[in-house]
């Protein structure tokens, strides 16, 4: 077990590194993750919903009614600011119909599991990360298919209620059977062992469903990679400064406001991913886009949380300076 958890750390630290790798890998040896499709890819991301449940106690509950005003505050900034920014972009660069969808898709979803891990790391409100994941996934089955509906227009044909459904299977019901999991198990140690190698489980799960992406829909990247990249920068980038900005016009402590800013840039793009190949087989760059979103939004949720604590180093050096 002791093994296991050191893999699982060292996954989680190096969870952008790891599902890169596994890209470059699946994109020259596709035959490697062609099993995650279908039924397959929607278990993996139960799977990983399942160990975000695995985490929440009666505590992270009493978060939500403790911190009401905050938590409305950041669900509304979740499913305002980066959908409104998915189809700002899609009309300003005129997007063709599979990215449009992959990135709306991406815009449309709850916050991403790994949020949490870089609120923790960048010394943000870890309690108030967990709020609003928690919130913005409780709302994702009903706003996420009524915002893409909305959003997406009459070009793309969306099965909202089916959408519906999908994530209500692969969140809402593995969240509640980990949150059941920990109360009533949550105390013993084996219990707590296996919440420890979870993490793991997690960066894996993620892998694999990009992994199965790229294996079926590789050879799309080339032809719009620039572009689906581009589009993904601009939107991440973006909903991390307009959260940034949330935080500050709303008053929120500097934590709460590196906090609000990880949130909202940072998207559950493995649930997209599900959904775009499942509910969008004949628009493939949705799934691309949206596994490309998987990737980067690790990469950069890691660099902004170093960049936190960049400053958090350039002003402890200034007031020593000040007061030598």
């Amino acid at each position: 077990m002791n093994f296991l958890l050191r893999i699982s750390r060292l996954l989680s630290s190096q969870t952008s590194l790891f599902i890169i790798l596994v890209a470059v890998l699946t994109f020259f040896e596709p035959e490697l993750f062609r099993w995650v499709r279908g039924d397959v890819q929607t278990a993996v991301l139960g799977i990983i919903m399942l160990t975000m449940g695995m985490t929440l106690t009666p505590e992270d509950f009493r978060i939500l009614a403790r911190r009401p005003l905050d938590i409305f505050i950041g669900a509304c900034a979740q499913y305002t600011i980066m959908p409104l920014l998915a189809w700002a972009l899609v009309h300003l660069l005129q997007l063709p119909p599979g990215i449009a969808a992959g990135l709306i898709l991406v815009g449309c979803c709850p916050g991403g599991v790994s949020s949490n891990i870089m609120s923790f790391l960048c010394r943000g409100d870890v309690a108030f990360s967990v709020g609003m994941t928690t919130a913005s996934t409780l709302l994702a089955p009903v706003a996420t298919p009524l915002l893409v509906l909305w959003l997406s227009g009459s070009e793309i044909d969306v099965d909202a209620m089916g959408m519906f459904r999908s994530i209500l299977i692969v969140t809402i019901i593995p969240v509640a059977l980990g949150a059941f999991a920990n109360l009533f198990f949550g105390r013993r140690k084996g219990y707590q062992e296996l919440c420890g190698v979870m993490p793991g489980v997690s960066v894996i799960g993620l892998a694999c469903i990009v992994g199965g992406v790229i294996a079926y829909n590789g050879e799309h990247f080339f032809t719009s990679g620039a572009m689906i990249f581009a589009a993904v920068f601009l939107h991440n980038a973006l909903g991390y400064a307009a959260g940034y900005l949330v935080g500050r016009f709303t008053g929120m402590s500097v934590a709460k406001k590196r906090t609000i800013a990880i949130e909202v840039g940072m998207q559950n793009a493995g649930l997209a991913t599900n959904l775009a190949t499942r509910h969008f087989p004949t628009l493939p760059e949705a799934a691309i886009a949206s596994a490309v979103s998987c990737v980067w939004h690790s990469i950069s949720g890691t660099l902004l949380a170093g960049f936190f604590l960049l400053c958090d180093r350039i002003a402890a050096r200034r007031a020593a300076r000040k007061t030598e």
